[in-house]
């Protein structure tokens, strides 16, 4: 009774094996070229469907399929030319209150579907699309810090009644000048209480105290740019209807951005690399905008130009700004030019309500900003130049009392409308990002990888299968059977966590079948041992398993760590092949140690055996 295998693991096996094929069975499948139609902000109706249908219909399409679902239109087509003719129509006729994003819709069974079986999402190498890496602009994001900490300590300053000559910014610096030296005291206490993330320098001058964001306040500045902007282009990239983007943090202050599927990369590029927010202003009316033109503009208000050119004049304190506000659509007011309807939190709400309620019949301006990159020729050298761009797009009299939600007017056209409606809703981003590299996978070159990927595998496949055939018979022919049930375990395993795979990872796989082939080659070569030392097949194989389980058990645990290291601080590409490699580690040892251990049994099991095919 040393070979007996028990019932329950033969059932446990087949299960894992049926389970295996029927989920990753979508993989075969393949994707239909598609063109997916939703609104901006409601959900599509029936008839706004048809409508779309019939739209499709007049060029020429060879339509697969059209879907219809949680009020959004996809439409299957046969080949990518109808699909770039389709969405070309589309686009012209909708409008901009419209998205039509170019997708490729997985042509999996409704059998498969109901039991949430999925393809892999392919990479961007593998599918095709394009690739940026931004870098954060780390200065701006401290500079804006010190802004918000100078606005702050001057309202603090009001509120405390600590009379103050002057607070300003110089060279890094807050510098607060006091009336009195005698207020330094309460100065400092409020300082302690509130603003604990300045230093303090006290210059010669008594009244004097000069304050600096601390080096600790720096690097937290420094971090919460890059997560909030990740967060703020991951939010984007939804926006864009792209099914699996990678958006991962590359060093200190670069954010890699990969968009698979996506073909429209000026559109992308426009949404990602823009950075655009709102400030809203009271407009200064009791001063002359003439002094400030000339450079004598007073304290307390900053010089504007609106659209036309003309000069403004505004209060430099900004009632709300981009960031608090928390959803916002395209739409018109009563005239019919295009505007933006804004919906502010709860602070933003309370900071507008005060104010409009104390503010009636004075004129407010709204402020759009924006940073723009320019390619400049210096000396012979391309140099990146950033600009930061700010216009008055609207000034309007406060008529009433409003706080969480209004209108902004002022925008150029509705494509200008949208693309700023969509921007603020995504989330305004922490500090100014620049597009460093842009790369474009086309589809064609995804399908080459692919083909050369599982050329690779197949070919490796292959020879592996030949040598184990060859050299131990028929028990290499038992570990081919489980060395193909382990490749139908990964890819399942990867379909079920719906992980995205990349070339990497078709090479983690690949490394798989030497890695599960290696382990029964030492189950094996100890068979073969224990018979030439004059044991009995049976107990050879006995031993065979149980001697050798505890070296397999030890390369593949330190080949895990490695693996796991490399999921643990590895980027991009380095995960995909750190996945694929973790299961393929962990489904070798079920297929090569178990799988081939019931195998043996079914063809030898109890029976007196005079020799093995080995």
């Amino acid at each position: 009774m040393q070979n007996h295998f028990p019932l329950w693991k033969n059932i446990v096996i087949i299960l894992a094996f049926l389970i295996s094929i029927i989920y990753s069975l979508p993989n075969l499948y393949g994707d239909d070229p598609s063109v997916q139609i939703s609104h901006v902000v409601n959900k599509l109706t029936q008839t706004q469907a048809s409508d779309i249908e019939n739209t499709i219909k007049t060029t020429g399409a060879t339509v697969k399929t059209f879907e219809f679902k949680d009020g959004k239109v996809l439409a299957r087509l046969t080949n990518t030319d109808d699909q770039m003719k389709v969405a070309d129509l589309l686009r012209d006729k909708m409008g901009n209150d419209y998205t039509v994003a170019l997708n490729l819709a997985p042509n999996t069974p409704t059998w498969l579907r109901a039991i949430g079986a999925q393809a892999m999402y392919l990479g961007l190498d593998l599918r095709g699309g394009v690739h940026f890496l931004l870098e954060v602009d780390m200065d701006a994001a401290v500079k804006q810090a010190e802004e918000r900490y100078n606005d702050d300590l001057r309202l603090a300053l009001r509120e405390a009644k600590i009379h103050y000559q002057a607070v300003s910014k110089d060279n890094g610096f807050i510098k607060v000048t006091l009336k009195s030296a005698d207020d330094k005291t309460q100065l400092m206490e409020l300082l302690s209480k509130e603003f604990r993330g300045l230093t303090v320098t006290e210059p010669e001058a008594a009244e004097q105290v000069w304050l600096k964001v601390s080096e600790t306040d720096v690097r937290e500045i420094k971090k919460s740019a890059v997560a909030q902007n990740m967060t703020t282009l991951r939010n984007r990239v939804n926006e864009l209807g792209v099914a699996e983007p990678v958006i991962q943090q590359q060093g200190e202050n670069r954010i890699m951005v990969q968009l698979p599927g996506v073909q429209d990369t000026s559109r992308a590029k426009e949404i990602l690399g823009t950075t655009a927010t709102l400030e809203y202003h009271l407009v200064d009316t009791e001063h002359d905008v003439q002094q400030a033109v000339s450079g004598h503009a007073p304290l307390g208000s900053r010089l504007y130009y609106e659209k036309n050119g003309s000069p403004i004049l505004l209060d430099k304190r900004i009632i709300i700004t981009g960031d608090q506000i928390v959803d916002s659509a395209s739409s018109s007011d009563d005239d019919g030019r295009p505007s933006v309807s804004i919906t502010l939190n709860g602070i933003g709400a309370s900071k507008m309500g005060k104010l409009t309620q104390v503010s009636i019949g004075k004129p407010m301006a709204v402020v759009f900003i924006e940073y723009k990159n320019e390619t400049r020729v210096v000396n012979g050298q391309k140099v990146r130049h950033k600009e930061k761009v700010e216009k008055v797009i609207s000034v309007a009299t406060i008529q009433g009392v409003f706080s969480k939600r209004f209108q902004t007017t002022g925008l150029d056209s509705p494509q200008e409308a949208r693309n700023l409606s969509l921007l603020l809703r995504a989330g305004a981003l922490a500090a100014p990002v620049d597009i460093v590299e842009e790369r474009t996978v086309g589809p064609s070159l995804g399908q080459d990888n692919i083909n050369k990927g599982m050329m690779s595998f197949f070919v490796g496949f292959a020879l592996v299968v030949l040598f184990m055939a060859v050299y131990y018979r028929l028990f290499g022919v038992i570990a081919n059977m489980a060395l193909a049930f382990n490749v139908v375990i990964v890819v399942a395993i990867l379909s079920m966590l719906q992980a995205t795979l990349t070339l990497p990872g078709i090479a983690g796989i690949i490394l798989t079948v030497g890695m599960s082939v290696d382990a029964n080659v030492l189950i094996f070569e100890r068979i073969k041992e224990e018979l030439n030392n004059g044991n009995s097949p049976q107990s050879s194989i006995f031993a065979g398993y149980d001697k050798a389980f505890g070296t397999i058990l030890d390369s593949h645990f330190t080949n895990l760590v490695v693996a796991v290291v490399l999921f643990a601080f590895g980027t991009g590409s380095v995960k995909g092949f750190a996945v694929t490699l973790i299961i393929g580690i962990l489904s070798s040892m079920f297929t090569a140690i178990t799988g081939t251990r019931m195998i043996i049994n079914w063809i030898y099991g109890d029976k007196q055996v005079e020799k093995l095919s080995i």
